[in-house]
């Protein structure tokens, strides 16, 4: 076989993306010249962040170009390989072109260990998503023995191993969810101490009562009317990890998200609200990697993973990121390993 699938942006979308932004195109599958290898593509990660690269607004990272293929965490397989580096077989981990076989230089992705997980792993609790949330609670939110931790987007990727780290750290920790059945697995599954709807009328009161002492630490994914009701709960030198907005990603051309005046909060608390992403800490992979799969391989770390089948299936997995309809990750498994 020599033509294979790719995923392009078809268009830059206008709120929320739609089958228009979309295009799956034929393409060579290529081959490998010295040095490089060729990559069987078995999962991939689909991500909010994602959102804004179809929009050609400044950011920390360049926009996807219009017409060429959408890109971000694949896991992969070594098909076939002219490096020293790598060999047939061995799977690794790359931000790579979304298609089903990539020609890439061996020293562009790096082999992954998954400690007998499946591989699927390296995109999720041992991928970003796990590295993102132990750098925005460990680093930032510095969680201390009986504080209260609010997490947002609770039963997302991020979410299910920030809650986890802090319970681990002594916190009490509450988890703001979409429905009773991810309200169910917080608590029963990752040992959340108590789990708050949004999606209900008394949310507020339900934040109230399950935040008596105010809160210490709020790891913010969601943003929006959510993270109004936190502001004035906030307790003196609280912290707030920032990873994410995703309630205002798919503003449409004109339109604002525009709630409480944050600031008068911040200095009445002196709160520490700080931005990140998860190439800030680079020079602590290793550490956080270290910490991570030492948890998931004693037992003390869970987590779920929302997987897709088939290629095609790339635009349903993300556009479902936004309609939460996810647990844990989101992922499209490509293909098997061979």
């Amino acid at each position: 076989m020599t033509q294979q699938q790719q995923l392009i942006l078809q268009e830059r979308p206008n709120g929320l993306p739609n089958d228009s932004t979309f295009q799956f195109k034929e393409v060579e599958k290529g081959t490998p010249k010295d040095g490089e290898v060729l990559l069987k593509t078995l999962y991939v990660s689909v991500d909010p962040y994602m959102r804004g690269r179809m929009s050609d607004a400044p950011s920390y990272v360049a926009p996807f170009k219009v017409g060429e293929p959408l890109a971000g965490g694949v896991v992969a397989q070594v098909v076939e390989t002219k490096s020293d580096q790598l060999q047939k077989g061995d799977i690794v981990r790359g931000n790579l072109p979304f298609q089903e076989y990539n020609v890439e230089k061996s020293d562009q992705v790096s082999k992954v260990q998954t400690n007998g997980l499946d591989p699927s792993a390296a995109l999720s609790v041992l991928g970003m998503p796990g590295l993102t949330a132990y750098f925005g609670l460990m680093h930032i939110g510095k969680p201390k023995r009986g504080e209260t931790v609010v997490i947002s987007g609770a039963a997302g990727a991020v979410g299910q191993v920030a809650g986890q780290l802090a319970k681990q750290a002594g916190a009490k920790v509450v988890g703001i969810v979409g429905s009773e059945e991810k309200a169910d697995y917080i608590k029963d599954k990752l040992g959340y101490d108590k789990a708050v709807e949004y999606k209900k009328d008394d949310f507020g009161k339900q934040l109230k009562d399950a935040c008596p002492d105010g809160i210490d630490i709020y790891y913010e994914n969601v943003g929006g009317e959510i993270s109004d009701h936190i502001w004035p709960m906030l307790n003196t030198f609280a912290r707030v990890p920032v990873c994410g907005a995703i309630s205002s990603y798919n503003l449409k051309e004109g339109e604002q998200d525009i709630g409480l005046r944050v600031q008068q909060f911040l200095v009445k608390s002196r709160v520490l609200m700080q931005g990140f992403i998860v190439g800030d800490f680079s020079d602590h992979y290793a550490e956080a990697y270290e910490e991570l799969a030492n948890a998931v391989s004693k037992g003390n770390l869970h987590y779920e993973e929302t997987i897709y089948e088939g290629f095609q299936k790339i635009p349903d997995a993300f556009l479902g990121l936004f309609s939460g309809k996810n647990i844990g990750k989101q992922l499209v498994k490509v293909s098997e390993p061979e």
